[in-house]
Parts: structure tokens; C-alpha cells; sequence
């Protein structure tokens, strides 16, 4: 999930540049549990949709999530912030976890899990797209310009090589990145509607509500007979690591180490879903994916305002410029999230 909001929910404190700590012993720590939290979904969502219908994948992790975050956001009251927001909350809890959630897991039906992952590296690039016409101060220039390019084309290098002529695995990899563009509409809606709320309250809401309205769907979609330990495992694994404690981790490591150092965790977890899905699920690795990865990871960089490298600059006549925190649009003090 992405969120562009309040920085520092917990503390209820913003986070400005300039007030954080930097990288020390605790936010190194922190980087590397969210990295690894952020990058096991797809792995245990392709576990769980082997027994379990992707409706009550989604219901169930939701369900796990909201028993965790719910009771904690009370305890901080945080959730009167949202008061006054409950059409925009909904859209949100829509377009943030009921469609990609469920587009994911429908989707991991047709492909491997360390394709997803990357697939939806290129939720940056939807930012980048959707800026030219929802947010015109983000539009994609220069630099900018080249990186979607770039990501671009490694998303057509992936679905080229690796899915073409499977009308089954394209499918499946729509869906992927139709998850990944409802991520991007979400952001945008965040940052419009949310900027100054505490994602805590977001967070917990946004899974309470899709655990109560896939209820329905949820419980047709179980299976008719005992689900393996293996798929109950991913399902908690889902509703409690990936969703719960991963949200927590991330907000711990803003507070930190700040929203631009975290939210590199965006380029690390891919790498963590495709390590994970060819050592566990013995899913292949082709040159195509690989080449994919890298276009999309360095296109999603320059994309989002990343700089290469001052001695390239230097070579091509260019004034090296400070590195701008590469994530989707978002006003000073907010912060972005990375799928999952």
C-alpha cells in the first residue's frame, strides 16, 4: 500500500528535513525489516490463492490487519481526524486495498509471484502518467522524461518475453499492473484529501472497512474442505507481517531516518519478491526478467526525480544536483509508501 500522509503517526509529530537523525544502528535495522516486509506479499499471496478464492485472500488479510491496527489506532485516538471524510475514505479503501489487493491475488493465479513484484515496481511510472494531468507541477521533464521512457520499456521487455503468447499469463500481468495503477490514483486522492491526517487512522480504517464490506465475498470464497497449514500460515503472514507490522515499521523508520531515506524501501522490495520466488517457489529466472527489472527500477528513479550519478553529470556538462527524495508526489512533510 502507499501512503502520502502524516509522516509520524504514532508521535503525531512531523518530520521535517532537516530534524532527522540519519541512518544510525536502529534505522538500518528498521530499512531492513521493511524491505523484507514489503517484499514476502507476493510470495505468501501466491501460496494462499492456491486454496483460498482471491476475495477471501484479500478479506482475510484485511480482517488480520484490522484486528491489529484498529485497536491501536483507538488507543491513540487518532481516528477523529478522519471525521468529515467518509466519501473520500471509502474511495480510498477502494482504490488503496479492495481493487489492487484483489488484483494482485487474482492475478497471481496466471503468473509467478516474483513477476508480480515486479510488475508493480512500475507504480512510479502510473505517478509520473497520471501527474501530466492530475497534478501538472509533477509533470515528467528532461531527466523525468527519459526515466518513464526507460521504465517503459523495461515493462515491455518483461511482458515481451516472458508472458507473450500466454493469453493466461498477459491476463494475469493486467491485472498486476492495474493494481499498480489503482496504487497511483490512490496517492493522488491521499495527498488531495489526506495530507494532513495520521496514516495510522488511515491505515486502520481503510482495512476495517474492506474486512467488513468483503465479508460476503470472503466466506463464499473459502474453501470446501481444510486449508493446508501452508496457505493458513500465508494468510496470517499477509494480514499480520505484511500489513500490520510492515505499516508500523515503515512509520517507525520515517521517524528516524526520514521519508526520502525511507521510501528507497520502494526499489528494494521487488528484488526481495523475485529473490524469494525463485529460491522458495523455484519460479525461473529469464534474462528478460532481469533486464526488465533493471529498466523499471532506473526508469522509476529518474521518474520520480532521482539524479544519476555527479561523475556522469560532470561528463555530460551538467551541474550535479542534490538527491530529491524518490517517491510520488506528495507536499513537505508527507511521505509514500510502497506496495504491497
Amino acid at each position: 500500500m502507499i501512503w502520502a500522509v502524516h509522516p509520524d503517526p504514532l508521535a503525531q509529530q512531523s518530520v521535517r528535513p532537516g530534524n532527522v537523525r540519519g541512518m544510525g544502528r536502529s534505522a538500518w535495522w528498521l530499512f531492513i525489516a521493511g524491505s523484507l516486509l514489503w517484499g514476502l506479499p507476493y510470495l505468501f499471496i501466491k501460496i494462499a490463492v492456491d486454496e483460498f478464492s482471491p476475495w477471501a485472500v484479500v478479506w482475510l488479510r484485511c480482517l488480520v490487519a484490522a484486528l491489529v491496527l484498529l485497536p491501536l489506532a483507538l488507543h491513540r485516538r487518532v481516528l477523529g481526524q478522519l471525521r468529515g471524510r467518509l466519501r473520500p475514505l471509502f474511495l480510498l479503501a477502494l482504490l488503496e486495498v479492495t481493487a489492487p489487493f484483489t488484483l494482485i491475488s487474482a492475478g497471481e493465479q496466471h503468473i509467478s509471484s516474483s513477476l508480480s513484484g515486479l510488475l508493480i515496481a512500475a507504480l512510479p511510472l502510473f505517478v509520473a502518467v497520471l501527474a501530466i494531468r492530475l497534478d501538472p507541477a509533477e509533470r515528467a521533464v528532461g531527466l523525468r522524461l527519459l526515466g518513464l521512457l526507460i521504465g517503459m520499456a523495461g515493462v515491455a521487455a518483461v511482458l515481451g518475453f516472458d508472458v507473450s503468447g500466454d493469453r493466461s499469463a498477459l491476463l494475469g500481468a493486467a491485472m498486476v499492473l492495474v493494481a499498480a495503477l489503482s496504487y497511483a490514483f490512490a496517492t493522488f486522492l491521499v495527498k488531495r484529501s489526506f495530507s494532513d491526517t495520521s496514516a495510522l487512522a488511515i491505515s486502520a480504517m481503510a482495512v476495517t472497512i474492506n474486512a467488513v464490506i468483503l465479508a460476503p465475498l470472503g466466506l463464499m470464497g473459502l474453501p470446501g474442505r481444510s486449508p493446508s497449514a501452508a496457505a493458513v500460515s500465508g494468510i496470517v503472514v499477509l494480514g499480520l507481517l505484511c500489513t500490520a507490522a510492515g505499516l508500523l515499521v515503515y512509520f517507525a523508520l520515517i521517524t528516524i531516518a526520514g521519508p526520502g531515506r525511507a521510501t528507497v524501501i520502494t526499489y528494494v522490495n521487488p528484488a526481495v519478491a523475485v529473490a524469494l520466488g525463485v529460491t522458495i517457489l523455484d519460479e525461473p529466472l529469464t534474462a528478460a526478467t532481469v533486464a526488465g527489472f533493471l529498466l523499471i527500477i532506473a526508469g522509476s528513479w529518474l521518474s520520480t526525480g532521482g539524479r544519476p550519478p555527479a561523475r556522469l553529470l560532470a561528463r555530460t556538462g551538467r551541474p550535479a544536483q542534490p538527491f530529491r527524495q524518490a517517491t510520488v508526489p506528495a507536499t513537505q512533510g508527507e511521505s509514500s509508501r510502497p506496495p504491497n
